[in-house]
């Protein structure tokens, strides 16, 4: 089952704790990396401080351990590369890749596109190949964005199979560096992705609608490319995907690793037999490294949280 150079990663937020859906995402590639008899590398996506929690990233790498997971290699921190993504940057403005852009999230919300994307959601606003006059914000600063070529992009996800999508349409062209000087995250994860050799990314399907537009920065860096596949979401109740920065809570753990690791394996599709319930940690790893198949779960379908379970990925 053997891929040549398989090299995959786990990239939380440090903005709140390990909880469902990040388990999830982190079990998943590392189960994928493991089958595949590759590394499996740890990043702290740490780029935006005021969403950082003291103490979060501690706490999940401690999550991570006591679930019986293993990281290759040193813990890499986005804020300590911040040279990295202005070189990048560099790059791509020599090209003639980028402009400024002094438009206000607010006024971008009032263009038509905009109108099923609320303000609040955090979602990237589509914006088209020229600021608008009356977009224009009086506020200090200016974002930089990369001019989004026409034409479709393509790429494969492992599980989904071909995937096209029209950025220039859908997003335009999107940020790098936002007005506050802060590094956006699809430059950040790029740049990364690349710097650490990454060849499989395995994430949440929250972040197949980002895909497009890394697949962009990686043709326009001149980075390789990489594998994508794209785990099951996981919602509430109400079908809403919650995330760290709207405080969901940590994963609950009544009975010990392996019990909760047998749920994420049933979530994923991977059937473990009952006997696993009760089993040792090593076992249940055992057997999933064995047994794990993609065919498992069906692409970006949303599935509920176990009762008691929080959702969401917020890991890139």
């Amino acid at each position: 089952m053997g891929m040549t150079h398989y090299r995959g990663r786990f990239a939380p937020s440090p903005s709140g704790p390990l909880h469902f859906g990040s388990l999830v995402a982190a079990v998943g590639s590392y189960l994928d990396a493991r089958a595949h008899g590759g590394k499996w590398l740890l990043r702290i996506e740490d780029l935006d401080p005021p969403r950082t929690r003291a103490g979060a990233a501690d706490q999940i790498l401690a999550d991570l351990e006591y679930f019986g997971m293993e990281w290759d290699g040193q813990v890499v921190r986005q804020s300590e590369r911040f040279e990295r993504y202005a070189a990048a940057l560099e790059r791509l403005a020599a090209a003639g890749a980028l402009r400024e852009c002094r438009c206000s999230r607010s006024a971008l919300a009032r263009l038509p596109e905009n109108q099923s994307r609320p303000v609040g959601t955090g979602e990237e606003l589509f914006h088209p190949a020229h600021c608008l006059a009356s977009a224009a914000s009086t506020a200090p600063g200016h974002a930089l964005r990369l001019r989004a070529p026409g034409g479709v992009v393509t790429f494969d996800d492992r599980s989904l199979g071909a995937q096209s999508v029209d950025v220039a349409g859908t997003v335009g062209d999107f940020v790098l560096r936002r007005r506050d000087g802060l590094y956006a995250y699809q430059l950040a994860v790029v740049v990364d992705d690349a710097d650490q050799g990454i060849t499989d990314v395995v994430r949440g399907c929250d972040l197949l609608s980002s895909t497009a537009r890394q697949v962009l920065l990686q043709r326009a860096l001149g980075l390789p490319a990489v594998r994508y596949l794209h785990l099951p979401l996981a919602v509430d109740d109400r079908g809403r995907k919650l995330s760290k920065s709207e405080d969901a809570p940590a994963v609950v753990d009544r009975h010990g690793p392996a019990r909760q690791l047998v749920v994420v394996l049933r979530f994923l599709g991977q059937s473990p037999p009952a006997a696993l319930t009760g089993a040792p940690l090593r076992d249940v790893w055992d057997w999933a490294r064995e047994h794990w198949r993609v065919e498992g779960f069906a692409g970006c379908a949303l599935r509920a949280a176990p009762r008691g379970a929080s959702a969401g990925t917020n890991a890139g």
